[in-house]
């Protein structure tokens, strides 16, 4: 018998072939659709919050010191106007002052359809005050 008895090096191989299956590979696929599908549907909301913070930022930067809450908030609205936010309005801003600085802050729920009657909620919360920059 030859060493290269091709029925023992058939068997062999076997032993020692790796891979993923069909099976495995499905599996995989079907997994990386769903997180992306997910992350297609929650990012423009994560991308609306950090529009909502960067407005709310550059008017309480705008805004002079005699500028009262009614002006605040239709900066704001007239900001949002042109970036498309929806969540949030001037009217739900809260504004305040901290050592002469407007400080503005605010709070809101978005709710995302996933599927059926499957939602993710997520809480958003975001404020100019240095105070906050931590959350």
């Amino acid at each position: 018998m030859t060493t290269h008895d091709p029925k023992r090096l058939k068997e062999g191989m076997m032993k020692h072939q790796r891979g993923v299956s069909l099976g495995g590979l499905l599996m995989a696929c079907f997994v990386i659709v769903v997180l992306v599908v997910f992350g297609m549907k929650i990012v423009p909301a994560v991308i609306e919050y950090y529009a909502i913070v960067k407005n709310a930022k550059a008017v309480a930067t705008s805004s002079g010191a005699g500028a009262t809450v009614n002006d605040v908030r239709q900066a704001f609205d007239r900001r949002a106007v042109v970036d498309g936010i929806e969540s949030v309005r001037g009217v739900d801003l809260d504004i305040s002052k901290d050592r002469n600085q407007i400080v503005v802050g605010f709070e809101y729920e978005k709710r995302i359809r996933l599927g059926g009657p499957v939602s993710l909620v997520i809480d958003f919360k975001g404020s100019t005050s240095a105070q906050d920059k931590g959350d």
